[in-house]
């Protein structure tokens, strides 16, 4: 009875998003995570095990669609772009707030490095899910965002393995077998795509969540994370998905309508409200670190090579969610972080989600392509 009575309220906040994302032009992960929070301070709503298995398939899936849209030529021609953008957007956070964490709120260093970790990330979801929303994954500033926010992640993840993860012949096999992975399922796949395609069980997606399932499970293997593996095999399945772009459709709508709006209200379920009340001094001052250290680091860089959208491009790169909750859950089930580190953590994630999307989309929002119609085809919510 409990776990129907969560899975009806959260249908009931799930649609209510999407009605008011299209009533304010807001993206709608963003009103997911807002109303997360206010069900699971006030409504007595939680994270359930169905929710918490969703939830982290739907940010695995987020990430092999952004790695999907990323085109391969453009990544090649933008790499110096992509490096410095996605380079400065790591390092500068992480210095910065680590430092902080360290000399002004007094924390352990490996607290600090953790807190460094978690605020250092630019959030692959969030910034998909914007994109998608209005349109602007086609465009040449949509795939430099979401080329930029790949190497920020792959500096986060990897420097979380240097200074936390002890490799053993677990995580060997993870990496080992992935790569076997990426290598012969997007060779196999135009041949899959031919035989089984068209068809209304679409064995395509149902291919496409296997091989992700598998790197889940060999991450769980490895105590590592699928999210970098998730997104290199989006990046090798590019070329087939445009070749099937009903299918890459179908695997947006099948994974916004049903996947990510859980990932997203359960980030706000993880938001107490007494812990933020609690601490608020150290929440504002870690936000401004983070937000500070990202504008430093990305706006400069951002006006060189989009220069119409730097202030957009920056916002968006401030955004954190998905490594920083796995990097702050890491941290306090390692006994690094108590419960109180953990709380401003995870509330300075789930703001640096919120409040620089908000403040993107309604002042700095690019036009849509001409072409644009949403996932459906038809008007866009932000607009």
């Amino acid at each position: 009875m409990e776990n129907l009575w969560i899975a009806a309220g959260a249908g009931a906040l799930i649609l209510a998003a999407s009605i008011l994302s299209v009533e304010l032009g807001i993206s709608v992960a963003i009103l997911e995570i807002l109303l997360g929070v206010v069900a699971g301070n006030f409504l007595g709503l939680h994270t359930t095990p169905w929710m918490d298995f969703l939830a982290s398939f739907a940010s695995i899936v987020l990430t092999f669609l952004a790695g999907a849209e990323v085109d391969p030529q453009l990544l090649r021609t933008e790499f110096k772009s992509s490096i410095l953008l996605g380079g400065l957007s790591f390092l500068l956070p992480f210095g910065l707030a680590m430092v902080f964490a360290l000399v002004a709120l007094g924390w352990t260093l490996c607290a600090s490095q953790i807190a460094g970790i978690a605020l250092s990330t630019t959030s692959l979801a969030v910034v998909y899910a914007v994109l998608v929303e209005t349109g602007l994954t086609e465009t040449r500033l949509g795939k430099i965002i979401m080329s930029a926010t790949f190497v920020t992640d792959f500096g986060t993840a990897l420097t979380l393995s240097l200074l936390f993860i002890t490799p053993g012949w677990e995580l060997i096999v993870f990496v080992v077998v992935s790569i076997a992975l990426l290598a012969l399922v997007p060779r196999l796949a135009p041949w899959f795509f031919r035989r089984y395609g068209d068809r209304v069980i679409e064995p395509e997606i149902k291919l496409i969540f296997f091989v992700l399932l598998v790197l889940m499970l060999l991450a769980e293997f490895g105590a590592s994370h699928a999210v970098l593996p998730a997104f290199i095999f989006g990046l090798t399945m590019a070329r087939v998905l445009q070749q099937y772009r009903t299918q890459q459709r179908r695997l947006r709508v099948v994974t916004f309508a049903l996947l990510t709006p859980f990932f997203f209200l359960k980030s706000g379920f993880n938001v107490s409200l007494p812990a933020v009340a609690a601490n608020l001094p150290a929440v504002v001052l870690l936000l401004g670190v983070k937000l500070a250290a990202k504008g430093i680091g990305v706006f400069p860089v951002a006006r060189r090579y989009v220069p119409q959208d730097a202030t957009f491009t920056t916002l968006l790169m401030s955004t954190g969610l998905t490594f920083g909750t796995i990097s702050s859950l890491y941290g306090l089930n390692a006994g690094i972080l108590d419960q109180a580190q953990f709380s401003v953590l995870i509330t300075v994630v789930i703001l640096s989600a919120v409040v620089p999307t908000v403040i993107a989309q309604r002042f700095f929002q690019p036009a849509p392509p001409l072409e644009f119609g949403g996932l459906s085809g038809e008007t866009s919510p932000a607009e």
